[in-house]
């Protein structure tokens, strides 16, 4: 079985040498590279194509936040983890907005970003659980279009597959391959699933699929 290859992007040495102590343990794990400031980062992920980058948020020369909206335009099938101290609610919607998969507390058990980088190499997203109730939390009582509740919206089963799909970090030709439609059929239902549950991002696909059950074993 492959490793998963992981670019590190962290600029406090001591941090960062901690994170590869951890994943240097794991026998699923390889760290291909170190950088200590955003562009650096892009320069080594555009040179070395890990599967995943562990993207601290604050850094000098370029900030975590733009590197991950340059990887996700140039290299889309590179991973971003956001690793921060920030439990605000609007860094992590920045992050996910920017192309993030994951987002992970720096404060959290080492557990939590070991299930994050798994998780994300295998196509899914990962919140940390410390802040996946206050990402959910726009989600409970929210009447989509002014009509009834989350829950009391009826999907197609196309349009609730595609959804899926999106919220596990697949492409419009990607999903398109896997269930034998054209693209443009994809952007319909994807359209559809989003007017009927009052979606305006991609940040509202990552929350009703966590709702429903979606990535909990991604």
């Amino acid at each position: 079985m492959s490793k998963i290859r992981v670019l590190l992007a962290e600029d406090h040495r001591t941090v960062r040498q901690g994170v590869r102590l951890l994943l240097d343990t794991q026998p699923d794990v390889e760290v291909v590279g170190e950088a200590g400031d955003g562009r650096a980062a892009l320069l080594l992920a555009r040179e070395l194509a890990p599967d995943v980058v562990l993207m601290d948020v604050s850094m000098p020369e370029m900030n975590g936040l733009r590197a991950t909206e340059k990887l996700s335009e140039e290299l889309p099938r590179v991973r971003v983890v956001a690793l921060t101290r920030h439990t605000d609610r609007a860094y992590m919607q920045q992050l996910l907005q920017a192309g993030a998969a994951g987002y992970v507390l720096k404060q959290s058990d080492s557990s939590v970003l070991l299930q994050a980088v798994r998780a994300v190499a295998a196509g899914g997203n990962y919140l940390d659980p410390a802040i996946a109730a206050k990402a959910l939390s726009g989600y409970f009582g929210r009447r989509p279009g002014g009509g009834g509740a989350v829950g009391e919206v009826r999907l197609s089963d196309r349009e609730t597959e595609v959804l899926r799909l999106i919220a596990l970090g697949y492409s419009n030709k990607e999903i398109a391959a896997r269930l034998a439609l054209s693209v443009k059929t994809v952007e319909a239902h994807k359209a559809n699933a989003m007017r009927k549950l009052d979606m305006t991002s991609r940040i509202d696909i990552v929350r009703y699929a966590m709702l429903q059950g979606w990535l909990q074993d991604t």
